[in-house]
C-alpha cells in the first residue's frame, strides 16, 4: 500500500505577523498509523522541500506520543525536509491520499489547482481521500463529475466554528471550514470541541480536529481493508 500525504506550503497567519503551517500531530499520528501498517508513505506540498510547521503545534502542550516519535525519527524528518512538489504528482501510484490540517491549507491548498485535481481524480478512480481539521476546507472548490460541489449531499466534518473561535482566529482565516462545507451543501456534523470525531461517506473521510487525525487514518485503512 502506498499513501500520499499532502501538506501546506503556506506559513503566514494572515496579516497578524505570526507564523502558521501544518499541525504536527495531524501529520505524525496518521504517519505512524500508516507506517505501522506497513504502508509506503510519500509526502508532498505545493512548493516541495520542507513545508512550514505551525510553531504552536510543537509546543509542550501540543506534544503527543506520535509527535515525540516523529521528532526523534530520522527517516521521517528526512522525508519531511524533502517533500515532492504536488503539481508533479498524479493519483495513479497511490492507493489513498491523506491531508493533514493546520491553518496553512486554507490559504494555499484550498485554491491550488493541482490539489483540487488530485482530490477529484483520486475519488474518481475509486480510491479514498481523508482530510482532517482545517484540511476539509481544501474541498472548497472541488467538484463532482456532474459539476456540483464535491461535498454536496455528503456527510462531512471539519474544524468547527466554535473551535476556531476558541483559538481566536475567526477574523483571521480566509474562510471558516464549517461554513464552507455547509455552503457547498455538505451534511455537516460534529462532536464535542477537541474530541475525536470522524465521518466517512463512501470514499470521502473527514476528521474534525487534531485528535481526529489518527482515527481518520485508521478509518482510511479500514476502508482499504474492506474495499
Amino acid at each position: 500500500m502506498k499513501i500520499l500525504m499532502v501538506l501546506t506550503s503556506h506559513d503566514s497567519l494572515g496579516d497578524t505577523g505570526r507564523k502558521t503551517g501544518f499541525w504536527l500531530e495531524e501529520l505524525a499520528a496518521p504517519y505512524y498509523v500508516f507506517k505501522d501498517a506497513g504502508a509506503e508513505i510519500v509526502l508532498a506540498s505545493p512548493l516541495g522541500g520542507r513545508p512550514p510547521l505551525d510553531p504552536k503545534s510543537s509546543e509542550p502542550a501540543s506534544q503527543t506520543d506520535a509527535t515525540r516519535r516523529f521528532e526523534a525519527d530520522g527517516e521521517a524528518l528526512s522525508a519531511l525536509a524533502n517533500t515532492t512538489r504536488l503539481d508533479g504528482l498524479t493519483h495513479e501510484p497511490f492507493d489513498a491520499v491523506f491531508y493533514p490540517g493546520g491553518h496553512g491549507p486554507l490559504w494555499d491548498l484550498a485554491e491550488d489547482p493541482a490539489s483540487i485535481r488530485l482530490i477529484e481524480t483520486t475519488l474518481g478512480a475509486g480510491k479514498p481521500v481523508a482530510l482532517v481539521c482545517h484540511a476539509p476546507g481544501v474541498l472548497r472548490h472541488a467538484k463532482a463529475p456532474d459539476g456540483t460541489p464535491l461535498v454536496q449531499g455528503k456527510a462531512v466534518t471539519g474544524f468547527t466554528n466554535t473551535e476556531e473561535e476558541a483559538v481566536g482566529l475567526t477574523q483571521v482565516v480566509p474562510f471558516l471550514v464549517e461554513d464552507a462545507l455547509r455552503r457547498n451543501g455538505g451534511r455537516f456534523s460534529r462532536g464535542d470541541d477537541w474530541a475525536p470525531y470522524v465521518v466517512a461517506d463512501g470514499l470521502l473521510i473527514t476528521g474534525q480536529n487534531p485528535a481526529s487525525s489518527g482515527p481518520a487514518a485508521e478509518r482510511l485503512l479500514a476502508h482499504r481493508a474492506n474495499g
